[in-house]
């Protein structure tokens, strides 16, 4: 059973909490998916200090949100990073994320390896940075030693996008490319994780056994 980890990247109950909770209601009903859901909303994430005491004691040295963070991504086989588009890029409550797992590679330098990477991101404007945040996020994955996916060609190329028209959740329900991208998306991460885990699979056989 493919174990799914969702973070919403949105200090708002808004469009990006609305994408990622659908993400993980179409996984849980296509593919029995087993989830679980973070918000950054309301949450304490401190700043990374990059003080080193990670590296040198096994642990962060601040004790905030992140725990959740740090159990999530432990338990689950794949990731679906959320983030608004802010300034033309993620989120500062993503990053901070993002910049925090340093402490879990820290503590198990191999511990994301293996482990399938998807992102969405979602912008008042249609063309407004939604790219550029995903590839932030898929950068992420590459240096901790994920496999990211993307939605394939013709729609949802690197992860995805959605807009919103700055109307929140109600915006992202009426953008059917959107959803479009959000579906391919998740058919590849799971194809992928089906892959993964069946050495010398077959593509088609795979596909059945979602």
């Amino acid at each position: 059973m493919l174990k799914l980890f969702g973070i919403s990247g949105s200090p708002r109950i808004a469009a990006t909490d609305w994408i990622i909770k659908e993400a993980l209601r179409y996984a849980e009903e296509k593919w029995n998916a087993e989830t679980r859901y973070f918000s950054v909303r309301g949450k304490k994430l401190n700043f990374c200090l990059h003080c080193d005491h990670c590296i040198k004691e096994g642990s962060c040295i601040h004790d905030d949100g992140m725990k959740e963070v740090y159990s999530g991504f432990e338990w689950a086989d794949a990731i679906l990073i959320g983030t608004p588009v802010y300034q033309g890029t993620l989120s500062g409550q993503v990053k901070v994320a993002l910049d925090r797992m340093r402490a879990f590679a820290a503590s198990n330098p191999h511990g994301l390896r293996g482990k399938i990477g998807a992102a969405v991101a979602d912008g008042g404007d249609r063309i407004g940075g939604q790219e550029i945040a995903i590839r932030s996020i898929v950068d992420f994955y590459l240096i901790n030693e994920m496999v990211p996916v993307g939605g394939g060609s013709f729609g949802a190329n690197l992860g995805a996008t959605f807009w919103s028209k700055d109307k929140g959740a109600d915006g992202v329900k009426a953008d059917k490319e959107g959803l479009k991208s959000l579906y391919k998306t998740l058919y590849r991460l799971a194809e992928g994780w089906v892959m993964m885990n069946k050495k010398g699979g077959e593509r088609e056989s795979g596909r059945k056994e979602l």
